[in-house]
């Protein structure tokens, strides 16, 4: 298997994977906002900054590893089609649905979409 081609969009969603996990450690206010937005319990935030965190690690050893890329990659994608579907299901239709989770959607499709699939 070919590794990724271009490199650097794998390699900038990690970045942002690995800062919104740092953002989640303790959730600043507009990540508090979001979660509290599609009524995720408070009791589970703790478990959001592993999650990407991992996802970050995931796509960087995905740009040596590229079946590791693409099940990592395709992971963020279900994540933001879940995150959508919470937003639409609390009729959360602000920034965070329309600019954060939408724009993360759609970031995860092209990094796929032209680094592991085309």
């Amino acid at each position: 298997m070919l590794l990724p081609d271009p490199i650097w969009p794998v390699a900038a969603l990690a970045v942002i994977c690995l800062g919104d996990g740092l953002l989640c450690l303790k959730p600043v206010r507009f990540v508090a906002e979001c979660y509290r937005g599609v009524n995720w319990p408070s009791r589970y935030w703790w478990l959001m900054p592993p999650i990407k965190v991992a996802a970050a690690a995931g796509l960087v050893a995905g740009i040596g590893i590229p079946a590791l890329g693409i099940v990592t990659n395709s992971c963020l994608v279900l994540y933001f089609v879940v995150a959508i579907a919470a937003h639409i299901r609390a009729r959360d239709f602000g920034r965070n649905l329309f600019v954060n989770a939408t724009g993360m959607l759609l970031i995860c499709v092209a990094t796929l979409a032209f680094c592991f699939l085309l």
